[in-house]
């Protein structure tokens, strides 16, 4: 849904950037182009790679990241929806669960 939605508003899609509100184009892109790793990760924690534990170390640190930038954005004026705030909360939580969870399933056991 992150490729399919980010995807519709940044291709100029007249309702899904009417529904989008006030979207911030940098947090849009990050996660349109992360909606990426996910796919990736989800495909390598799957297959049992180890490589997919260390995207997911590097998709909750970029999530925290640009959620930081993000919260920047805010306090400088900016424009923004609330919705977005919990989208990138409930981004950066699952991330670092499943950034963790992995973490330790590699250091018991090489995945």
């Amino acid at each position: 849904m992150t490729v399919k939605e980010g995807g519709s508003v940044l291709l100029g899609n007249e309702e899904a950037v009417a529904a989008a509100g006030n979207y911030v184009p940098f947090v849009l892109w990050f996660n349109f182009l992360s909606g990426f790793a996910y796919i990736a990760t989800g495909v390598g924690l799957w297959l049992q790679k180890s490589w997919a534990v260390w995207l997911a170390v590097a998709i909750s640190a970029t999530t925290t990241l640009i959620f930081a930038a993000f919260g920047m954005y805010i306090n400088s004026g900016g424009a923004y929806e609330q919705r977005t705030i919990l989208a990138m909360s409930m981004r950066t939580v699952v991330w670092f669960v499943i950034a963790g969870a992995t973490t330790r399933l590699l250091s018991r056991k090489r995945i």
